[in-house]
């Protein structure tokens, strides 16, 4: 999972600093609207709709477009049905399995636009089920160990991690940078156990940063030239800029110093 956690940070940073020009309200928006519409628009009762709020308020969205979202999601601002949960499945350089969920008032639009992201960096849009089955599902916490005094951020004591997975039921863990210059861990369970996961780990005093879904690979194919590793970095940044693409999963592995050229 290492070249998975190194990708989900460095998306992360990405994140930040499109929050800046405004690029992911959209996208977060759309993330509370299918939340809200999937249950109850009370975030109280509604996990889903209580981490995608999170995450929305995270990335500096004003309350009054949560709001909207959810009342739409609710449908007292007009009805949101139109909009389609797609997953979309392809190939990058190298042969590298590229996966990604999208929400869509338009499929021939969202398709076009994936396939022309696609082929102008040396992939090619699949058809369903062609890379699926390389990926699982998985529920994932991001955690820090909260300090004391000034020290914000403690080393985590993985003895006492462990411990405390093996109570909440949880696969597995690594260590990762979960903010900006903040080391902590994911967690990793299967996705009907993300909300007793997270709660048994925050009653534990660990720090959530964020509780939510992702698709796992479950191999991973190494990416060792910098053209390729170039060209590979540069369709996943055109395929999440897309406006209707919500998330996108490979299953390559890179050295960090190759991963790095994605923020030149």
């Amino acid at each position: 999972m290492a070249g998975h956690s190194k990708w989900a940070n460095i998306k992360r940073q990405k994140a930040r600093v499109d929050a800046v020009k405004g690029k992911i309200f959209a996208k977060l928006s759309r993330e509370i609207i299918v939340a809200a519409r999937h249950g109850v628009p009370d975030p109280a009762a509604n996990f889903q709709l209580r981490n995608a709020i999170d995450k929305a308020k995270a990335a500096g969205v004003p309350n009054d477009n949560i709001d909207r979202a959810i009342a739409k999601g609710s449908g007292k601002l007009g009805s949101e049905a139109d909009l389609e949960e797609i997953r979309y499945e392809g190939y990058g350089p190298g042969g590298v399995a590229i996966l990604i969920e999208a929400l869509t008032d338009n499929r021939n639009r969202t398709a076009a636009d994936l396939r022309a992201a696609f082929s102008k960096r040396g992939g090619n849009l699949g058809e369903t089920g062609c890379v699926g089955w390389m990926f699982d599902q998985k529920g994932v916490v991001s955690l820090y160990q909260p300090g004391t005094g000034k020290v914000k951020v403690e080393a985590i004591d993985e003895e006492a991690l462990l411990e405390a997975l093996v109570e909440a039921g949880a696969d597995t863990y690594e260590l990762a940078e979960v903010e900006e210059d903040v080391p902590g861990a994911e967690v990793f369970t299967d996705p009907t156990n993300l909300e007793a996961l997270s709660q048994a780990l925050e009653e534990r005093g660990y720090k959530i940063v964020q509780a939510e879904l992702r698709w796992i690979p479950n191999n991973s194919v190494d990416v060792t030239e910098p053209d390729q590793a170039i060209a590979l970095l540069k369709m996943m940044d055109a395929l999440e800029d897309l406006d209707d693409v919500q998330s996108v999963t490979a299953n390559f592995d890179m050295a960090d110093e190759l991963m790095s050229l994605s923020m030149v």
